[in-house]
C-alpha cells in the first residue's frame, strides 16, 4: 500500500498521469524520476509496466510541467523516449512519492534495452582494490551491465531475468532501496556475495584456481562465457596460441576478431578516426572493422588476418573482460566459440561437449544466457558507421519508420546472415543475427526465437511475408505457419527487399532509383541475380538493367571455387579466344574439373544463369591469382579489395560496357574488362594495380547505369544496398562518382546492406502489397 495523506496539498495542487513509451526500464529510470519528483516536490508514484512508466504526479501544475520537461529533455543517459501522452487526474493526496510494484498488461508497448558496455564507475569500482566488488566479473549498475540477453519477459524486472536465483545480500539489498545510490532498482544487482560466481576448469573439467591472464601468458586458448555466449580467446600476440586456434577450430583463413585493453592499443595497431572512436567507445561496444597500420603489422601473427588490411578490434564490455588483460596480454583474438555454421554456444555442459580438444581451459559462470547474441559488428564509411552485423549492443531495439503505420505482421528474412522482422505500427523490431538456416540447428533457434520474440514485443501477426525463393527454409516456414494460422502469406522479391530496406531506413516513401549488388537472389525470371538496377517504390518495381548473364556451373561448387565463375566469364564473354586465355591462365582447373565445365557450359546441366555481382567479384579474383579456392564466404572480394586499397590513388579501371536491349532494358558487359585484364596479366602489372582497376571499372558501370536511369526516369535519388556494399573502397567510390553527376546516393546506416537488413525491406514491401490487395477486393 502506498501512504496517503488526507486533503490537498496546496491550493493549487493537481494532479496528472503521465505514461513514457520508449526504453525505459533497465536504465535508472524510475530511479531517476524519483529524484526529480524530490527536487519538484511532488508526491505520487511511478511504476513499470508492459508499455512503458506510468508515473502519478500530485503538486503544483508548474512544478508538474517543470519536472516534465526536464524528463522528455534531459532522460537518464541509456533511456530513449519515443513517445509520452499526460492527462489530469483525481487528486489523491499522496503523502510523499514511491516506487510502486510493476504490473503486467496485456497490450506489451515497452522497449526493451539491449545488453550496454560496462560504464566508468562500475569500472572504477572494479579496479579498486579497497571497494567489496573489486574484481567481481559481474559488477553493474543502473547505467551499465545485462538486460537483453538475460530478460525472459517484461517488465523489466529481477524476477523476469536469469537473476531470479540470485537472492540479493542485505547490503545490495540496501543499495537497491537506496534512491540516492546509482544501483537504486538496478535489476541485476549483485556482489561477491550474493552474486553470480565464475568457475575455472581444465580440458579434463576439474577445477582449478588459476588465475585469467596466466593462462594466456602459458599460451592457453580459453573457453570464456560472456554475455551472449561463449568465445575462444588466446593471446593475439602469440603466434603459436594463434596457430593452435585455427588448427583445432578448423578455421583456415577467416580473420579473427580482436579485444584490446584499450585506446592506446587500438591505435597501436590500427588507424584511428574520431568517428570510428565514437563507436568503439560507446555503449554497444560493436567489433569495428578498422585498417591495420603497416608500422606495426609485424608486430601481429599473420594468421590473425590472412592477406587483409583491416582488423575487427573491440574494446572490454563486460567487467570479466576487463579481469583477462595485464601489462603483458594488452591484445586477446575474440572469436565465436560455436563450430562453423553453428549457433552459438550459451550453456557450461554444452561447451564442455563441443569444445572439447579445442579448449585448453573453461571459464565458467552460473548466469544463465536467456537470449543468445552474438557481437555486432560494422565500420566507418564515408565518415558515417555502417552495420555488418547487428546484434549485442543494438537489438532488440527497433528501426522507427516515418510517416509509415504497419499492420503487426512477422517478416521471415533470409536463408544467409538471417534475421527476421516484428512489425507493428510504425516500429520495425529485427531480430539478433542468427546464421545460416540451411544449418538445422540454425533453423531450430530461429523458430524458438520467433516465438520467444513475439512473446516478449506482445505483436500477434496478422501477416506472414517472405523471400521468393521456394527452396529456402523461410519461404517454406512462413507458408507453414501461414496454414496453421491461417494468415495471408506474401513473397516480396530478394532485390525488392534489399531496396525497400534502405528507402525505409532513410524515409524515403517516393519512388526512387536502387542499385542492388550481392551474390544470390532469386530473380522473378526464376534465374539467380545480384547486380541489379532497379526503379520503383514500396508497393512494386522494375528491372531496369543488369548484368549480363553467364551460366553458374555446379551452383555452389562455383562460389567455393572461384576459378570455375572465372572460366564461365571468360567462355561466356569471350567464346573460343576465352577459352585459350582460360587454358593458359587457370592452369589451377585440373582436365577433369574442366572437362566437367565444359559439359555444364554447353548441356546447362546443374547450371542456372546468374547476374550475380559477387560472382563476377569472385572470377576476377581468381583470374589474377588473388584466391582459387575460398575457404569462407567472400574471401576472394575481401582480398581483392585490400590489394586495392594499397595502390592509393591509383588511376585507369577496366571498362564494362552498357549495351540497351530490345525491352528499354540495359546490361553490362564485361567482355572489354576480361580482354584488359587478360593484357595486364600477360604484361606483368602488379596485382595491386589490377585490383584497383577492376574496383574502379566496376564504381564507373553503375554509375552509368544509375545515370541511364535517370535520363530514362527523371529521377535523382538511388539507394544501395546488398552484400557487396560491405565493401569499403566500392562503395566510396561509388558515392564520390555519383556526387559528381548530381545524384543523391542514399545507404545503410543503422541495419546491415547484407541480407541481414532484408526481413526490413520484405516487412514495410509485404505490407504495403497487402493494403492494395485489401484496397482493390474492398
Amino acid at each position: 500500500m502506498v501512504p496517503m495523506a488526507k486533503g490537498r496539498v496546496g491550493k493549487e495542487a493537481t494532479a496528472k498521469d503521465i505514461k513514457v513509451y520508449g526504453i525505459v526500464q533497465g536504465v535508472g529510470f524510475r530511479p531517476y524520476v524519483y529524484k526529480l519528483s524530490q527536487k519538484y516536490q511532488l508526491k505520487g508514484w511511478v511504476l513499470n509496466n508492459s508499455q512503458g512508466v506510468t508515473i502519478h504526479w500530485e503538486g503544483q501544475e508548474e512544478k508538474i510541467s517543470q519536472a516534465l520537461m526536464e524528463l522528455l529533455s534531459s532522460p537518464p543517459p541509456l533511456a530513449k523516449i519515443t513517445g509520452y501522452d499526460s492527462s489530469p487526474v483525481a487528486f489523491q493526496g499522496y503523502s510523499g512519492f514511491f516506487i510502486q510494484k510493476s504490473c503486467i498488461q496485456d497490450d506489451k508497448r515497452v522497449l526493451i534495452s539491449p545488453d550496454v558496455g560496462i560504464c566508468s564507475d562500475c569500472l572504477a569500482e572494479l579496479q579498486d582494490p579497497s571497494d567489496r566488488r573489486f574484481s567481481y566479473p559481474f559488477i553493474n549498475c543502473t547505467n551499465c551491465g545485462p538486460r537483453f540477453t538475460i530478460i525472459r519477459d517484461i517488465p523489466y524486472d529481477r524476477h523476469l531475468t536469469t537473476m531470479k536465483g540470485f537472492t540479493m545480500c542485505p547490503q545490495c539489498r540496501q543499495e537497491y532501496d537506496d534512491p540516492s545510490n546509482r544501483r537504486f532498482h538496478a535489476q541485476p544487482n549483485a556482489c561477491p556475495a550474493c552474486g553470480p560466481k565464475i568457475e575455472v576448469r581444465d580440458s579434463r573439467g576439474k577445477s582449478c584456481n588459476k588465475d585469467f591472464q596466466e593462462l594466456f601468458k602459458e599460451g592457453a586458448i580459453v573457453a570464456i562465457k560472456g554475455l551472449g555466449g561463449f568465445h575462444l580467446a588466446c593471446n593475439a600476440l602469440d603466434g603459436n596460441a594463434v596457430s593452435q586456434l585455427r588448427k583445432r577450430k578448423f578455421r583456415d583463413a577467416k580473420p579473427f576478431a580482436l579485444m584490446a585493453y584499450n585506446l592506446e592499443t587500438v591505435r597501436k595497431y590500427c588507424h584511428l578516426s574520431a568517428e570510428e572512436e565514437e563507436y568503439l567507445v560507446s555503449p554497444a561496444r560493436p567489433i569495428i572493422i578498422l585498417k591495420q597500420r603497416e608500422e606495426t603489422r609485424g608486430e601481429l601473427p599473420p594468421e590473425i588476418n590472412p592477406h587483409l588490411d583491416t582488423l575487427g578490434v573491440m574494446l572490454p564490455y563486460t567487467p570479466l573482460h576487463w579481469l583477462l588483460f595485464s601489462p603483458e596480454i594488452p591484445l586477446l583474438v575474440m572469436t565465436s566459440a560455436n563450430l562453423s555454421g553453428d549457433p552459438l554456444i550459451t550453456k557450461n555442459e554444452e561447451a564442455a561437449e563441443k569444445l572439447k580438444g579445442i579448449a585448453d581451459y573453461f571459464i565458467f559462470h552460473n548466469r544463465e544466457i536467456e537470449n543468445p547474441c552474438d557481437d555486432s559488428v560494422g565500420m566507418v564509411v564515408g565518415n558515417t558507421w555502417q552495420p555488418v552485423r547487428r546484434a549485442r549492443g543494438y537489438v532488440p531495439l527497433p528501426v522507427q519508420l516515418q510517416r509509415r503505420e504497419l499492420t503487426p505482421l512477422l517478416a521471415c528474412g533470409g536463408n544467409l546472415k538471417n534475421t527476421f522482422a516484428l512489425a507493428k505500427g510504425d516500429r520495425v523490431f529485427l531480430s539478433q543475427h542468427l546464421g545460416d538456416l540451411d544449418n538445422y540447428l540454425n533453423f531450430e533457434i530461429y523458430k524458438k526465437t520467433i516465438s520467444k520474440m513475439i512473446s516478449l514485443l506482445g505483436i500477434k501477426p496478422e501477416l506472414l511475408v517472405h523471400d521468393l525463393h521456394p527452396g529456402y527454409q523461410t519461404t517454406r516456414y512462413a507458408r507453414e505457419l501461414a496454414s496453421q494460422w491461417g494468415l495471408p502469406a506474401i513473397g516480396v522479391q530478394h532485390h525488392h527487399s534489399h531496396m525497400v530496406s534502405c528507402m525505409a531506413e532513410n524515409g524515403l516513401a517516393e519512388r526512387v532509383m536502387a542499385v542492388i549488388c550481392d551474390g544470390t537472389g532469386y530473380g522473378t525470371d526464376g534465374t539467380i541475380w545480384g547486380f541489379e538496377f532497379l526503379c520503383g517504390d514500396y508497393s512494386s518495381f522494375k528491372r531496369m538493367g543488369h548484368l549480363a548473364k553467364v551460366p553458374l556451373p555446379g551452383g555452389e561448387a562455383s562460389i567455393k571455387r572461384p576459378l570455375r565463375m572465372a572460366y564461365s566469364f571468360l567462355l561466356s564473354t569471350l567464346g573460343e579466344t576465352g577459352r585459350v586465355y582460360a587454358s593458359k591462365w587457370l592452369s589451377g582447373l585440373s582436365p577433369c574439373e574442366v572437362e566437367v565445365l565444359e559439359v555444364q557450359l554447353k548441356k546447362g546441366i546443374n547450371s542456372v544463369a546468374t547476374s550475380s555481382c559477387g560472382r563476377l567479384f569472385d572470377a576476377a579474383a581468381a583470374l589474377m591469382g588473388i584466391c582459387r579456392e575460398a575457404k569462407y564466404e567472400g574471401q576472394g572480394p575481401m582480398v581483392m579489395e585490400a590489394s586495392a586499397r594499397m595502390a592509393g590513388h591509383a588511376e585507369g579501371f577496366y571498362t564494362i560496357l552498357l549495351k540497351d536491349n530490345e525491352d528499354l532494358t540495359f546490361e553490362l558487359d564485361t567482355a572489354p574488362l576480361w580482354e584488359e585484364l587478360i593484357s595486364d596479366l600477360s604484361s606483368g602489372l602488379d596485382t595491386v594495380r589490377m585490383a584497383y582497376k577492376f574496383h574502379m571499372g566496376v564504381a564507373r558501370a553503375i554509375r552509368d547505369g544509375v545515370l541511364h536511369m535517370s535520363r530514362s526516369t527523371g529521377l535523382n535519388k538511388v539507394v544501395i544496398s546488398g552484400g557487396v556494399f560491405q565493401n569499403r573502397l566500392l562503395t566510396e567510390l561509388v558515392m564520390e562518382l555519383l556526387a559528381e553527376e548530381g545524384i543523391a546516393v542514399y545507404r545503410h546506416k543503422e541495419i546491415p546492406p547484407n541480407d541481414g537488413g532484408i526481413s526490413l525491406g520484405q516487412a514495410v514491401a509485404g505490407n504495403e502489397v497487402m493494403k492494395n490487395v485489401r484496397g482493390s477486393t474492398a
